[in-house]
Parts: C-alpha cells; sequence; structure tokens
C-alpha cells in the first residue's frame, strides 16, 4: 500500500464521516422541528433512505435556514437554563446578616439558647 493509496483512503474515510453526520443531523432536525406533522416527518425519513444524498441536499436547502434557528433558540434555552440555575445555586448562600436574622428569630421563638445563638453568630461573622 502506498502513500497515495493511504491518502485516498482516508480522503473518502472523511467524506463518508461527514456524510453520516450530516444524515445524524437531518434525522434528529426532523424529529426535533415541531412545525412539521407526522406525514411530513415520515415522507422526510422515506425520502432519506430511499435517494439519502438528493434528500439531504433538498432538506438543507429549503429547510436549512429553520434548521440553523432551531438549534440557536436550544442553545439560548439551554443557556438561560444554566444561568438561571447558577443563579439559583448563588443566591443559596446567605450573607452573614440574614444568618444572624434567622439565628435570631429562632433565638425569639426559643428554639435555640443565648449560647447557641451567639455560637451561630460568630460564625456567621467569622465567614466573611
Amino acid at each position: 500500500m502506498s502513500i497515495w493509496d493511504f491518502l485516498v483512503w482516508v480522503f473518502w474515510f472523511y467524506i463518508a464521516v461527514a456524510c453520516i453526520w450530516i444524515f445524524i443531523t437531518i434525522f434528529i432536525d426532523i424529529f426535533r422541528d415541531h412545525t412539521l406533522g407526522g406525514g411530513a416527518k415520515a415522507l422526510w425519513v422515506i425520502f432519506l433512505i430511499l435517494v439519502p444524498f438528493l434528500a439531504a441536499i433538498i432538506y438543507l436547502i429549503a429547510r436549512g435556514r429553520s434548521m440553523g434557528e432551531r438549534q440557536r433558540a436550544e442553545a439560548e434555552a439551554a443557556q438561560a437554563q444554566t444561568n438561571s440555575y447558577i443563579r439559583d445555586v448563588a443566591g443559596s448562600s446567605s450573607s452573614p446578616a440574614a444568618e444572624i436574622e434567622s439565628a435570631k428569630k429562632l433565638l425569639d421563638s426559643g428554639a435555640i439558647t443565648q449560647a447557641e445563638y451567639d455560637s451561630l453568630k460568630s460564625k456567621a461573622l467569622s465567614a466573611v
């Protein structure tokens, strides 16, 4: 096997992987698209199975823009969900003043003693 045979083999392997990646991406997009009905989804799948390259090219031309918009919307939703989670987790750690206030409420209700209140207060102040 010469170096040229190897390079041709690598080239065709790359083309095959790229085609498979495109087909998988199109199949995923077909089933994530809420604007397509069940019949249209079935027709696209049958078309992709029977004539895959032609169907992929037609799908990318006809629905490529909406495909990109759906991916962008999903990425933005995932980012918003991540940001919301980070804000919730970061907001759950209370400030020393809030910890002292909650300890004071416990002391006033009789749930803890003065010594326990002083201990909680010193821990809250030392965390600063």
